[in-house]
This record gives C-alpha cells, sequence and structure tokens, in this order.
C-alpha cells in the first residue's frame, strides 16, 4: 500500500472532524478570506469576515468600497491595507473580465491581485471541488519535511513532490489533516513526538528535541 496513505488513514482516524478551515459560503466570499488569511491565525480572519461577508456580498460591492471602508472590519489583519488594495483591484477584474463571478482556472485565478498558486489552488479546491494539486502552506511544508515526503523548501516543488506521492482522492484532505497534526503535535520548532499517532513511520521521531 501506498507508504503516504497509510499515514494519512491514520491521521484521519487521528483527526475525523479535520476540514477547511476558514469561513466562506460563496466563492467570492472565499478569494476574500484567502487573500486577508496570508500570515493570519484562521481565527483572526473568520472574525474579521463574519461582518465583512455580510456588507458586500458581490465583487461590484467590493469595487464601490474605498480601503477605508474594508478597513472597519479587516484592520486586524497584518497587511490590512495592502491586502484591502488586492480586494479591491481583483473585484475590479471579475467585474471586468468575468461578469463578477470567480475563474475557475489557475491562470485565471493567479492573474488577480493578491492570488497566487497556493490560493488559487485553495479557491478551486474549496469553492468548486476541482483539485488540481495539494494546497502547501505552513504546516504541509514542515510535516511533510519531517516524513521524508520531500527534501525541497519551494512550496511549489514540495506540491510537485505530494502530488507524485500522494493519490489524487486525497489531494484536498492531505493539508486539512497535516495542517492538524501540525497545529496539534508537529509542531515548530519542537514535535511532540510522544503523542504522535503516526511516529512509528515518521524518520524524524524523536530526533527534533529541545535544549
Amino acid at each position: 500500500m501506498n507508504g503516504p496513505l497509510v499515514i494519512l488513514k491514520l491521521l484521519k482516524k487521528t483527526y475525523p472532524n479535520a476540514k477547511y478551515y476558514l469561513d466562506f459560503k460563496t466563492s467570492l466570499d472565499l478569494m476574500v478570506a484567502a487573500i486577508l488569511s496570508a500570515q493570519v491565525r484562521d481565527e483572526v480572519v473568520n472574525e474579521c469576515t463574519k461582518e465583512l461577508f455580510n456588507h458586500y456580498k458581490t465583487a461590484s460591492d467590493y469595487t464601490k468600497a474605498s480601503v477605508d471602508d474594508l478597513l472597519k472590519y479587516v484592520s486586524k489583519v497584518t497587511f490590512a491595507g495592502n491586502k484591502a488594495k488586492n480586494i479591491i483591484a481583483a473585484c475590479k477584474l471579475l467585474v471586468e473580465k468575468h461578469n463578477g463571478k470567480v475563474p475557475k482556472t489557475i491562470d485565471e485565478l493567479i492573474d488577480l491581485p493578491g492570488i497566487g498558486r497556493k490560493t488559487a489552488i485553495v479557491i478551486l479546491t474549496n469553492a468548486f471541488n476541482i483539485v488540481d494539486g495539494v494546497v502547501v502552506d505552513t504546516h504541509v511544508i514542515r510535516t511533510s519535511y519531517r516524513l521524508g515526503w520531500t527534501k525541497n523548501s519551494n512550496p511549489e516543488k514540495i506540491e510537485n513532490d505530494l502530488n507524485a506521492l500522494i493519490p489524487k482522492d486525497w489531494w484536498k484532505q492531505t493539508q486539512w489533516l497535516l495542517k492538524a497534526h501540525g497545529r496539534a503535535v508537529c509542531r515548530a520548532p519542537v514535535p511532540v513526538c510522544s503523542s504522535c499517532a503516526i511516529a512509528n513511520f515518521c524518520p524524524k521521531a524523536g530526533v527534533e528535541k529541545s535544549n
């Protein structure tokens, strides 16, 4: 059986409620939340977007807003001003080029301000169930490196490694499971290997210790 698949199945038993972590109802909501989420805790983003999504429901709504308007809701996120500018600019492009709808391809998404490959895959995967690759965030980078699934540090190269190792029907939930495990056990800078359900499969188990 595929080695990573054995580990992912164990993680699914360990974290049966693992799911995508940003709150959203529409693909536009998710696009906005994903832009806001860079270097921000999920809980902070979800708190900000509760009211934001009540006031802005369409791309056209955002195009009519100023940066200061959005800052009333998102000021707690890092780089809030730049992210607000990107949201407004992205929504203008949605209106001008996509009839106000969030596009469904990576190339079209990364053409929007504030959206890179990782964010594009997040949107496609969770809004449209179009799974073009494993989402690579900091938890995925850390846990996959410790598990020996990659030796790369570049996120796109790590994604390629994981896409090659992991069966495609597990790509969507891989990030959720590795993120849950990274938060609970496989932490930075020192993992809690004594509490790890997959320690027997991890070449780094017990190696990284605090001084």
